[in-house]
């Protein structure tokens, strides 16, 4: 069982590590890539896994109210954290409600239960995704406009694949072969970029966050078990559910406090030892799941 879930968590940070070598010695500008990667790859890995002839919304319903439910509970059981111990929930909520289901959720559910996993993660990142471009944005800035969140590429190639999977549209075998294979170049390049961001991060304070680090995946643990008493899913979704509950704090954490000046550098010390705690965690969730 060790043996396996070192070989399923070592790509993941093997690269990730590659990525903060890299940024440590080279200092690359990965900005340009970064964009490149939010804007084209990730929409594009996004629209496939929806677009693709084996998925079905309908199928998935379960699975989205689950990862909605995990994903509020984190947010409010977060909220009273910040309350008890002071800090600003502005800076609090969000890395403990919105985890790294991108850079690490999705090549960890390929790695750990193979492609066939891809969809179903898809899903959990379409729930998490669309709530911290909404509902994330508008907590720290409550004079965000919402409406034009559909504006962000990975929102919308969200709502143009659920379209097409509803309809029942056939997209045209090579058109979607392209589109797979630009988000094929998604995951390897979220994981080098992670580490380079990581290696740009800075400990501004180690007390809030380890809390945040110990915060983010025992709330999110707990609460997809809880979830899973209640709503029944198939033992995959169940086992990526709770994978789901100990990814650690989303790096887009650390740019959303930094655009709207909501403490960045306590955020950014939640996120990078809230990855580095990811080590400890990923196999302690894996060791659960795994037969």
């Amino acid at each position: 069982m060790l043996l396996r879930i070192v070989s399923i968590l070592f790509p993941l940070f093997a690269i990730t590590a590659l990525g903060y070598f890299v940024g440590r010695r080279m200092k690359p500008d990965l900005a340009h890539a970064n964009q490149l990667n939010m804007d084209v790859f990730v929409p594009a890995l996004i629209f496939a896994a929806l677009a693709g002839k084996a998925f079905e919304v309908s199928a998935y319903l379960p699975l989205i109210a689950a990862t909605a439910l995990v994903v509020a509970g984190s947010g409010a059981a977060a909220w009273g954290l910040a309350r008890a111990t002071g800090i600003a929930p502005k800076t609090l909520v969000p890395p403990i409600m919105f985890n790294n289901c991108g850079n690490l959720g999705l090549p960890l559910a390929v790695l750990a239960f193979g492609d066939a996993a891809l969809a179903p993660m898809v899903v959990i990142f379409m729930v998490s995704n669309l709530a911290h471009f909404s509902f994330g944005a508008w907590l720290l800035d409550h004079r965000a406009r919402l409406h034009t969140v559909w504006r962000v590429p990975s929102v919308f190639a969200t709502l143009l694949g659920l379209a097409v999977s509803l309809t029942g549209f056939e997209v045209w075998p090579p058109l979607l072969m392209a589109i797979r294979m630009l988000g094929e170049i998604s995951i390897p390049l979220m994981l080098l970029g992670l580490g380079v961001r990581l290696a740009d991060s800075r400990i501004g304070e180690i007390g809030i966050g380890v809390l945040g680090a110990l915060a983010r995946p025992l709330i999110g643990m707990a609460l997809a078990w809880l979830v899973l008493q209640l709503i029944e899913l198939p033992a995959r979704e169940q086992a990526m559910l709770l994978v789901f509950g100990a990814l650690p704090p989303a790096v887009l954490n650390f740019m959303f406090a930094e655009r709207y000046r909501q403490e960045p550098a306590k955020v950014a010390s939640m996120v990078l030892i809230g990855n580095l705690a990811a080590i400890a965690f990923l196999p302690l969730a894996l060791a659960l799941v795994l037969d």
